[in-house]
């Protein structure tokens, strides 16, 4: 029986460009819950960029998962919270300031971005209704901030890269244009973890939804993964079940598929 399912946003809950989730979405949340079924959020953003998106997502959730992970909490408390250490900042912007790099350096309430690029701009112009612009700040503030999440503006080869000059950290996309980078041990199945393990709820009741690649782990973490049709063709590969669009009432086709409404 599942008794807690994780939803990504972005392409998830709400189509891109869109300012507000599909009507037949909110209605399979309502469901879940009458059913005694918990309700969360998996995703990429930050706490900060989640009260932006109030107005946007404007439902009552049992629980969020930030920065892919690194930051888990309820209204009440804190499950989780993960940073990068700070010694490993000085080879990383080294490298972002030689090779012309944007990136968005991640905190709790505050995310700013060292320099605006055609990348950054692209990525802005594809999230329409639900993006965030982000300040021009310094990278050296890293050295004395606590830094949970970066959002490097590179492709996948030069992402390799980046990684190799900032140690103990892992990327994970969702984007051709950018990729998230998260401390090595962390990701949306260790806050998926660490969030049933405070509410009682076992591994093999837990389903989420997810249309990126930094989705791929928390798909195959839980005991039903469901893909949006909107997905790519590498998070269907190991999707458990495959659905409609996101703005096609994919979330509720796939409730009721597992008659959990």
């Amino acid at each position: 029986m599942i008794k807690a399912v994780f939803f990504d946003i972005d392409g998830t809950l709400v189509p891109f460009g869109e300012k507000r989730m599909p009507k037949s979405t909110v209605e399979g949340l309502d469901k879940l819950k009458s059913n005694g079924v918990k309700v969360f959020i998996a995703t990429g953003r930050s706490p900060g960029n989640l009260k932006y998106l109030q107005s946007i997502l404007d439902y009552d959730f049992d629980g969020f998962i930030a920065m892919n992970g690194q930051y888990c909490f309820t209204k009440d408390l804190v499950i989780r919270e993960k940073c990068f250490d700070t010694e490993s900042f000085p080879m990383l912007l080294e490298y972002l300031e030689e090779n012309d790099v944007s990136c968005s350096f991640v905190e709790l309430n505050y995310v700013y971005i060292n320099r605006i690029s055609e990348r950054v701009m692209n990525i802005r112009r594809s999230l329409g209704a639900s993006v965030i612009y982000e300040p021009i700040d310094k990278p050296e503030r890293a050295l004395t901030h606590k830094i949970y999440q970066l959002s490097a503006y590179t492709d996948k080869e030069q992402e390799k890269e980046l990684v190799k000059h900032f140690p103990g950290s892992k990327a994970v996309r969702w984007s051709p244009v950018f990729a998230d980078i998260i401390p090595e041990d962390g990701g949306k199945d260790v806050g998926i973890s660490k969030v049933i393990e405070h509410f009682g709820i076992k591994r093999e009741e837990t389903m989420a939804f997810g249309d990126g690649g930094n989705d791929m782990d928390m798909l195959k973490y839980c005991n039903i993964g469901v893909a949006m049709g909107n997905a790519g063709d590498e998070v269907k590969a190991i999707a458990n079940h495959v659905t409609d669009n996101t703005d096609k009432d994919g979330i509720y086709k796939a409730l009721k598929y597992f008659e959990l409404i």
